[in-house]
C-alpha cells in the first residue's frame, strides 16, 4: 500500500478533491457473448476502503466501475447486476463510515450514456443509493482521425453533444432525481488523443465549449482525461509544463462560479457564449469563443437589468495561440506568453481593464473570459 500512502501525501499537499474508482469486475465470470455475469466480489474493495479510513485519508467519492454500462468497452455488466453491486457498495460505505463522520459520495457507472440501460439501472438500484451518475464522452472520435480540427471548429458538430446532456437529465428527472450528473471522463478524442491537437491550443475551443455546455445542462463536475498521460493531458508528460488547456481550466476555475445563467447570442453561429455568476466576486463572467478563422466579432452585452455602463469598467482575459498557430503548445494571455516562472510557479493571469461602454472585441480563433462586476442579478446575490 506504499503507493497509496504516497499518493495521499500528494493529495494532502495539493488539496485536491479525490474520487476513486473501484474495480467492478472482481469476481465476475466472462460469458460467451463478451458480457459478464455474477455478483461483485467486494472483499478487496472493502479492505481497501477500511485501510483508507483507518489512515485518515479523505475521499470525496467512491466510484464503482469504468465503461461497463450498456454494451460496455471490452465487456459489460447488465443493469440488473450493476444495481445489485452498487447496493452492496452502499452497504459497505455505510458500515465503514458509521463512526467517521460524513460518508463519501457513491458514484456510478462511469460509462457511455445508454438511456435504456441508465433508466433500468436507476430504477433497480432505487432511491438514495447513488449520489452521482457519471458518464463518459469522446465526441471527436478516435485520436488517429484526420478531421479532428475540423470537428473542433465546427459549431454544429460541437452542439451535437447537447443531446447526451439532455438525455441524461431527462433520465435523472424521471428515474433518479436524488442524483447529480457528472462527466466522469472526457478527453475529446479517444485512444490517447492526437499529438499537437488534443494537447495544443486548438483543443481549448473544444474543452471550454464543452465545459460551458455541460454546466448549462446542470452537470456538477467535469473530469478531464487527463492531468498527465496520453496526448490529451493538461500537463506535458515529460516536463510537466502546462499545455494550453491547463490555463483554460485554471481561468475557468478562478472566474466561473457554480451558478449558471441562461445565455443567448444572436448573429454568427461561430460565436459560442456562456455566462456564470463570477466566482467569489461581484457580477457575472462571460465565456466567449470565436470559432471563425477570418472574422473578428464585436459583442454587445444586453442584460435586461437596465444597468448603466457609465463610469464602469470590465476585466478581459483573451487567449490566443502563439504566432496564430492552432497546433502550438504555447498560449498567449492578452498578447503575453504564459510560461512557468524560473522558480517553477504558475505565472500571474492578469486581465486588461476596458471601459464598459466599449464593445467586446473577440479576434478570429480566440477565446475570452470577460468579468463584468457592475452587472448584478438576484441569482448571483
Amino acid at each position: 500500500m506504499s503507493r497509496w500512502d504516497a499518493l495521499n501525501s500528494f493529495f494532502h499537499k495539493t488539496g485536491v478533491v479525490v474520487a476513486f474508482g473501484l474495480n467492478a469486475l472482481n469476481g465476475k465470470r466472462l460469458m460467451s457473448n463478451g458480457a459478464t455475469e455474477g455478483d461483485w466480489d467486494s472483499s478487496n474493495a472493502r479492505d481497501f476502503i477500511q485501510y483508507t479510513v483507518d489512515h485518515g485519508y479523505k475521499i470525496k467519492a467512491w466510484e464503482l466501475g469504468n465503461e461497463l454500462s450498456g454494451s460496455g468497452v471490452g465487456t459489460s455488466i447488465s443493469a440488473e447486476q450493476y444495481a445489485v453491486d452498487v447496493i452492496e457498495l452502499h452497504r459497505i460505505l455505510n458500515e465503514i463510515y458509521t463512526h467517521y463522520g460524513e460518508t463519501p459520495l457513491l458514484v456510478a457507472p462511469d460509462g457511455f450514456f445508454d438511456a435504456d440501460w441508465f433508466k433500468q439501472f436507476l430504477q433497480l438500484s432505487g432511491p438514495n443509493i447513488l449520489n452521482v451518475v457519471t458518464h463518459h464522452f469522446y465526441n471527436l472520435g478516435a485520436g488517429v482521425s484526420n478531421d479532428l480540427v475540423e470537428k473542433i471548429l465546427n459549431p454544429s458538430y460541437l452542439s451535437q453533444e447537447a443531446s447526451t446532456f439532455t438525455g441524461l437529465q431527462s433520465v435523472l428527472r424521471n428515474y433518479g432525481n436524488w442524483s447529480n450528473a457528472w462527466v466522469g471522463e472526457s478527453g475529446g478524442a479517444y485512444n490517447s488523443g492526437h499529438n499537437l491537437i488534443t494537447n495544443a491550443f486548438v483543443m481549448s475551443f473544444w474543452y471550454l465549449d464543452q465545459l460551458g455546455m455541460a454546466a448549462a445542462f446542470n452537470t456538477k463536475s467535469f473530469c478531464r482525461q487527463s492531468l498527465i498521460g496520453g496526448n490529451y493531458g493538461l500537463l506535458n508528460t515529460t516536463t510537466f509544463v502546462p499545455n494550453p488547456d491547463y490555463y483554460s481550466a485554471l481561468l475557468w476555475h478562478r472566474l466561473m462560479g457554480t451558478r449558471v445563467l441562461a445565455t443567448n447570442s444572436t448573429g454568427t453561429e461561430y460565436l459560442r457564449a456562456y455566462s456564470h455568476c463570477t466566482k467569489k466576486a461581484r457580477g457575472v463572467t462571460l465565456l466567449l469563443i470565436n470559432l471563425s478563422n477570418n472574422t473578428g466579432i464585436s459583442v454587445q452585452v444586453s442584460t435586461g437589468s437596465g444597468t448603466s455602463t457609465e463610469g464602469n469598467s470590465r476585466l478581459e482575459y483573451h487567449l490566443t495561440a502563439k504566432d496564430g498557430d492552432l497546433h502550438s503548445q504555447t498560449v498567449l494571455l492578452n498578447g503575453n506568453i504564459l510560461r512557468i516562472t524560473p522558480g517553477g510557479q504558475i505565472p500571474s493571469l492578469l486581465p486588461v481593464t476596458v471601459p464598459a461602454e466599449k464593445p467586446i472585441l473577440i479576434a478570429p480563433l480566440s477565446i475570452a473570459f470577460v468579468q463584468i462586476p457592475y452587472v448584478q442579478f438576484t441569482a448571483c446575490s
